[in-house]
């Protein structure tokens, strides 16, 4: 099977606890020697088997082999994606079982993060798992004062809407954001928008 490392851990000796988010579920495996596995890095796609232990014990990690993407050579791309992972780790933490949703959009994500911008690609797959959640709020009122958003609006973490002045954050422009939301496109957005939203999310969903 196919999965995306979400975190490494290291156990006894070299041994690692490595959790991976599949088409099916984030699970955790015990792999032996792991440490010296330089195939086991954060954020990697890999293909691999497990082979089941006694019930108290990890799954083994077995077979492992590297699917790579040509961007895993650019510093400041791999760095981004890092980031990006780890934001699926927290929101994954007490999670097992899991729709393929999450991991076609990963692999959607990495097979673009080439060409084009990981922060806007980010920034997009951020607001469509908030959507496929039903947790993406429409900014039409405050979550802060509950009265209505006009023209600019706020977000706080996981891009709950507010008034600039409620959060004491700086403002997007409100149609600009309901295009993001409504396209699942950060194509609109300008460059210091697309940084602003990045930060946004890398606090979490």
């Amino acid at each position: 099977m196919k999965g995306f490392i979400l975190k490494l851990q290291r156990a006894k000796d070299e041994d690692m606890i490595v959790t991976i988010l599949n088409q099916e579920r984030v699970a955790k495996y015990y792999r032996f020697y792991g440490a010296r596995h330089s195939i086991l890095q954060m954020g990697y796609l890999i293909d691999y088997e497990e082979e089941q232990e006694k019930a108290n014990f990890l799954p083994r990690l077995r077979s492992v082999s590297h699917i790579g993407f040509p961007w895993l050579y650019d510093r400041e791309r791999l760095m981004l994606w890092h980031q990006f992972i780890s934001i699926f780790d927290r929101h994954f933490r007490d999670v097992e079982s899991i729709d393929d949703f999450y991991f076609k959009r990963l692999l959607r994500s990495a097979s673009r993060w080439e060409k084009q911008s990981p922060k806007r690609l980010i920034i997009e797959t951020f607001v469509s798992i908030l959507k496929y959640e039903g947790r993406l709020q429409i900014p039409n009122h405050c979550v802060i004062c509950n009265t209505k958003i006009e023209d600019e609006c706020a977000f706080l973490k996981g891009f709950l809407p507010a008034h600039p002045h409620c959060s004491k954050e700086s403002g997007f422009n409100k149609e600009t954001i309901l295009e993001l939301f409504e396209e699942l496109s950060a194509i609109s957005l300008s460059d210091a928008a697309v940084d602003r939203l990045y930060l946004i999310a890398l606090k979490g969903f």
